[in-house]
């Protein structure tokens, strides 16, 4: 049994409550998973690629497993006041699903964890799932296993996804080479705006409950925000084109920020025009309603799930007349940092403000 002494100083310790108190928005989601796991090694053989990747590489003799886990949490990555249940657990799975496609690998399986409070319904929990079952079907997932809990806050979901590919078609993020041109599928910007719109509607209305959202002329933003899709197609496209990428990531937390990590990991700078960055009209437009900088948006908004990606030049010719795929950038020497290239000319240094998990943690 603990004296009272003893047990002050045990709640100090664990409530950080000492001289030297570490906060952890002062480390960030990677940086506090690097502080974790740094004394963390790998000893089994067939342990390919662990922490510091969209996936985990797993040999299983033949095939490779590819293995991807993630959390959405109530109140911190969705807000049930303007994102229903059914597009919260689609977004559960096209989330994880693109940390898969990130590493050049279609997904085959998934585990569903959930732990829900009282506040639930059965047909509440039932609308969750089939957001779920949808997200599988699109993308070819089999459900094999979970876990359910309670909670006493909220929704809480966790996604483990699976996937398998010859190791020669594997993409880590530190694959990319000096004069590797830097690639991205879709548009970026418009999850961000998307959010924005919505939080704007969700202020009237606590305002004035009498006053219905306006969403009208922004369905396409809105959609990118609350059911974004895994670009799948983009796996089958380069497949189709017979282009394996050096290095690729995929953009959940803004491009700036996934810049930076296909950097860091792959020892090279980077080099982005402004100009080149693709931006969605609607993006583009309610950016600038919101006296928003559409680059800015674009940049450091996160939720796109676009891939970021890397190829060699002599690639260049394969992917040229694709539609859904910008060529924004090169790859430069490590030293010459990582710059972006504005619609003036000027060179400005990136800066990763992208989205930190850890920002109002206290």
């Amino acid at each position: 049994m603990h004296n009272l002494k003893e047990m002050k100083e045990l709640r100090k310790y664990i409530m950080f409550e000492h001289k030297d108190k570490a906060h952890i928005n002062s480390l960030g989601e990677f940086g506090l998973i690097e502080h974790l796991t740094k004394s963390f090694t790998i000893t089994k053989k067939e342990t390919k690629q662990s922490i510091g990747d969209d996936a985990a590489i797993i040999d299983c003799g033949g095939k490779q497993q590819v293995i991807s886990t993630d959390m959405l949490i109530e109140n911190i990555h969705f807000d049930l006041m303007y994102a229903p249940l059914v597009h919260v657990g689609y977004k559960a799975i096209a989330s994880n699903v693109s940390d898969i496609c990130a590493m050049n690998v279609k997904a085959s399986q998934v585990l569903v964890s959930i732990a829900i409070s009282s506040k639930y319904s059965l047909q509440a929990v039932e609308e969750l799932y089939v957001g779920v079952r949808a997200a599988c079907e699109k993308y070819d997932l089999e459900l094999i296993g979970g876990d359910t809990s309670t909670s006493v806050t909220g929704l809480v979901i966790s996604i483990t996804v699976i996937g398998y590919a010859d190791e020669k078609y594997i993409v880590k993020r530190s694959g990319a080479k000096v004069g590797d041109l830097i690639c991205v599928s879709g548009d970026l910007g418009g999850a961000y705006m998307g959010l924005q719109v919505l939080e704007r509607e969700k202020q009237v209305f606590l305002e004035s409950k009498d006053m219905q959202p306006d969403l009208e002329g922004k369905d396409y933003i809105v959609g990118r925000q609350l059911r974004p899709e895994a670009r799948k197609d983009i796996i089958d496209l380069l497949e189709e084109l017979q282009v394996i990428p050096s290095s690729m990531i995929d953009i959940s937390d803004g491009l700036s920020s996934e810049l930076f990590h296909l950097s860091k990991n792959s020892n090279v700078g980077v080099k982005i025009y402004e100009d080149k960055v693709p931006i969605d009209q609607q993006t583009y437009d309610t950016a600038l309603e919101f006296n928003l900088s559409p680059t800015t948006c674009a940049m450091n908004g996160g939720e796109d799930y676009e891939l970021l990606f890397t190829i060699t030049q002599k690639d260049y010719d394969k992917i040229k007349n694709s539609m859904d795929l910008s060529v924004i950038g090169y790859c430069t020497d490590e030293h010459e940092g990582r710059e972006l290239i504005t619609k003036s000319g000027n060179v400005v240094p990136l800066e990763a403000q992208g989205w930190e998990n850890f920002k109002s943690f206290e």
